[in-house]
């Protein structure tokens, strides 16, 4: 039998490698040995650290590790190269980005291959999915530069950009926060991953021989001491950063308080949920793209399998004869499917965490075969009989393992789904679309794909829910995230609340004084767990009133209160529209009530503050129905449709001024778009919400979806930070104050509001807007392919 004949007989692979030749002459050229890039310029090599090859553990070139100063020179070449890159048209800005583009095609292979032998992922990978999106980003930003002035008319670049990407996409990554930022007029500082600087250097030559004016974009290795440094430089305005949920946290309270704009793309642990009528094969299919796709390395890999009862023994049969088949080897050949992990410290902590699992009761399956003798490689695995509380269903592994789980019916299925810190991605396979589109809604995550998997366009916004980070990357929504609305550079300071002094006298002597305002809680007004009352002063010092003294349980009761009426989010927007608008309709009826009471406290006409409050929720009832998403068009056979979806429960810590507006201006954007409300009011007049309450009674607003707990604003908003139960919260207060709610906020990296001691005029109309209900709302994008 002949050698062809045979081959077809056994259908084994013969090798297919790919050329290192011209990445190597690329990397000869350079002797080897990198510097930074900085203000269009090569610095010398500093202390250096060895990039290797994962696949044999080779030297490829030594590093520079970035410095304080390093980062500090970038900044200012930044800093200074901003004016004039920010002051060029949109259409100048395009050109750039297109040459780019363009300069990334000519030389697709280079990058590829030098990607594959500094990464480890396979070649194929690299080639026909990295670097042509790469290029697609930068095309598609072009774009954006030239329009961003009639899209986004009233908005302004943040100035520096800081940008940390991980190693698991190195170029891909750079694409995603380069592109959008240059678009928008900012200039940046990004530091690549220490393990895969390369192509991030190799950029940078192409940034030089196009003529991208010298420090728009400034490239500094180095380790997490030099992405530390780019944190905390006081000269950076913006930091996006995609990595690890601690690293992410961390970040957070770094910046917590200084103004920066913050961007977090996390970690996950996304769903992969296979419904009995879905076509099975297909669905292994795209199972083994969501979890063995560049060996697991990647933050919405579908690492949970859930796959419905009745066909989960035919399912995960099938799945071990398909896993038998993926070739794990040398990431140069073409015909391998999985290559090399980053490090050996990654192959070392993977299996720690399988063994630990193993421990916990995990039964695991690895295919036969040998893997190479040297490199860093882990054969595809196979997780099942284990509980949502086993170590390798909660944590996220970034390996290629799979874990694996049933369901009976749809609610369970989302319920596995949603129990998880995470809320990257999903997956959903079924022949029932409207089964499909009725799970899609419910999955609490940034992206879900239907009956496919890893689905990424530069048209489609990336992010994820929870503690998977937020902000968006790709899309509308990616685009805005680089852009900030011009009036707050003329924020002023808020004026310090006025003290009062109380009168003397024996508040028992006040015969008006027949109760104390209670809290409204879940529907009901209740009694402060504390016992304690606190007293509201009118502006002369008198004793007007009292209200509850909040506490910790309060807090917590009242979060309980609005996670329970979650439902309020399902409720379709017209309906939600009519409770604003009959909320304000009995407003205005008791105006001159309510115009009395905020004189009362503040010794001034409440008449305008009471109107001006009823128009706000008039506004907002308005746009219940009209905030919409929208529908994206990716080059290939598909949808992508963009949902707004709320937070969830906010907390909202209302301004010292403006008794009645300043909750109202709050409180109706988040209510409008669905979400439900623990509102702390005003501490200095506070009896203007614990009036409202009537109102929410008469009103149809449901039980729990308006909550008013009276206090010590500061302390309660502490509370609110810390609780994990809070999606969102908005604190209107001093600068230390904000700084603690946003550093407060990480333990579930809540998205936060906070004024940062500026005065917001809350009257002004441009509050009536866009402006609070992007910060009440989420994106979900919902890929939806078609055709037969």
């Amino acid at each position: 039998m002949n050698k062809i004949a045979q081959i077809f007989q056994s259908l084994d692979y013969g090798p297919a490698p790919e050329g290192p030749d011209e990445a190597n002459a690329w990397l000869d050229a350079h002797d080897r040995s990198f510097g930074h890039f900085i203000d269009g310029e090569w610095t010398k090599p500093g202390k250096t650290f060895s990039s290797d090859n994962p696949a044999t553990g080779e030297s490829l070139a030594q590093i520079s590790d970035g410095t304080a100063e390093d980062v500090d020179a970038a900044v200012k070449a930044a800093r200074a190269a901003f004016k004039g890159w920010s002051a060029l048209s949109g259409y100048a800005r395009g050109k750039y980005l297109y040459a780019i583009a363009r300069a990334v095609q000519k030389h697709a292979r280079l990058f590829a291959v030098l990607e594959t032998l500094d990464n480890g992922k396979p070649i194929r990978e690299s080639r026909d999915i990295d670097i042509p999106l790469v290029a697609r980003h930068f095309y598609h930003h072009a774009g954006w530069a030239q329009h961003l002035s009639r899209e986004f008319p009233d908005a302004v670049p943040y100035g520096v950009c800081g940008q940390i990407i991980p190693w698991n996409f190195p170029l891909l990554m750079l694409a995603w926060k380069i592109a959008p930022a240059l678009a928008a007029g900012n200039t940046v500082v990004l530091k690549p991953a220490e393990f895969t600087s390369l192509t991030a250097l190799l950029f940078a030559e192409i940034c030089q021989r196009v003529g991208l004016p010298k420090g728009v974009v400034n490239i500094v290795t180095g380790a997490g001491e030099t992405g530390a440094a780019i944190t905390a430089h006081a000269g950076i305005d913006k930091i996006a950063f995609t990595g690890s949920t601690e690293v992410g946290k961390a970040i957070r309270a770094v910046t917590a308080g200084t103004g920066k704009g913050l961007s977090l793309e996390l970690g996950g642990k996304s769903p992969y949920i296979v419904f009995e009528d879905a076509d099975i094969d297909s669905a292994i299919e795209g199972l083994i793209d969501a979890i063995w796709f560049n060996q697991g390395q990647v933050c919405c890999a579908g690492s949970r399998l859930l796959v419905q009862e009745s066909i989960e023994e035919r399912f995960i049969a099938k799945l071990k004869i398909r896993m038998q088949t993926l070739r794990v080897g040398d990431p140069m050949d073409k015909s391998v499917d999985i290559g090399a992990m980053i490090a050996p410290v990654q192959v070392a902590r993977i299996r720690d965490l399988m063994a630990r699992g193993a421990a916990e009761g995990a039964m695991i399956y690895e295919p036969d075969g040998q893997l190479p003798a040297k490199g860093c490689f882990l054969k595809p695995a196979l997780v099942t009989n284990v509980s949502p509380a086993n170590t390798l269903v909660a944590e996220e592994i970034f390996g290629p393992v799979l874990v694996a789980m049933s369901f009976r019916t749809p609610e369970e299925a989302v319920a596995l789904a949603n129990n998880t810190k995470y809320g990257l991605a999903a997956t959903i396979w079924s022949e029932n679309i409207n089964l499909a589109l009725d799970i899609a809604p419910q999955i609490k995550a940034g992206v879900v794909w239907i009956n496919g998997t890893n689905n990424f366009d530069a048209a489609v916004g990336f992010g994820g829910y929870k503690e998977s980070g937020f902000g968006r990357e790709g899309g509308r929504e990616g685009m805005s995230a680089y852009l900030k609305p011009a009036w707050e550079k003329d924020l002023k300071l808020a004026p310090a609340a006025k003290t009062v002094e109380a009168k003397a006298g024996n508040p028992l002597d006040a015969s008006h004084l027949d109760q104390t305002a209670k809290m409204y809680i879940g529907g009901k007004q209740a009694r402060p767990d504390s016992g304690y009352s606190r007293p509201v002063l009118g502006p002369k010092g008198e004793l007007i009133g009292e209200v509850g003294d909040g506490n910790r349980k309060d807090i917590r009761n009242a979060v309980e209160a609005a996670r329970a009426a979650l439902g309020w989010s399902t409720t379709p927007a017209h309906s939600r529209a009519q409770i604003l608008y009959f909320l304000a309709e009995n407003l205005d009826y008791r105006r001159d009530e309510f115009a009395a009471r905020i004189k009362l406290q503040t010794g001034h006409d409440g008449g305008e503050e009471v109107d001006l409050s009823v128009e706000r929720l008039f506004a907002f009832a308005g746009w219940a129905d009209k905030y919409d998403g929208a529908v994206h068009n990716p080059p290939l056979r598909a949808v992508a449709a963009a949902m707004i979806e709320p937070l969830g429960v906010m907390g909202i810590v209302a301004p010292p001024s403006r008794p009645l507006l300043g909750s109202i201006a709050l409180i109706a954007p988040a209510l409008a778009m669905g979400n439900t409300v623990v509102l702390v009011p005003s501490a200095q007049s506070p009896l203007s919400l614990t009036d409202l309450y009537q109102v929410i009674e008469t009103s149809d607003v449901p039980a729990g979806v308006i909550n008013i707990v009276t206090g010590d604003s500061v302390a309660l908003a502490k509370t609110l930070a810390e609780h994990d139960g809070v999606d969102g919260l908005w604190f209107a207060g001093n600068a230390e104050a904000s700084t603690m709610v946003e550093k407060a906020s990480t333990s579930n990296l809540k998205q936060t509001w906070t004024s940062r001691g500026l005065y917001y005029d809350l009257a002004d109309r441009r509050f009536e807007g866009g402006y609070f209900l992007s910060k009440a709302t989420q994106v979900k994008n919902v890929w939806i392919p078609y055709g037969a």
